[in-house]
């Protein structure tokens, strides 16, 4: 399932890597895009992500989610 979120506090291109690399840390997530410009992440689920999940490990790089 492809999924898409918002992500706050994105402004270089470290950010986008810093997203990108806590997203693909969860199990089960795969294909993570993050765009600084849409300010927004897309990725696969392969199993069903706990969107808790997704908001602690987009929080614990320092960025928050809608």
């Amino acid at each position: 399932m492809k999924t898409t979120i918002a992500i706050r506090g994105m402004s270089c291109g470290h950010c986008v890597a810093a997203v990108a690399g806590a997203l693909s840390g969860l199990p089960g997530v795969k294909n993570v895009q993050v765009s600084l410009e849409r300010g927004e992440a897309t990725f696969e689920e392969e199993t069903p992500v706990s969107r808790e999940s997704i908001r602690k490990a987009i929080a614990a790089a320092g960025y928050e989610t809608d």
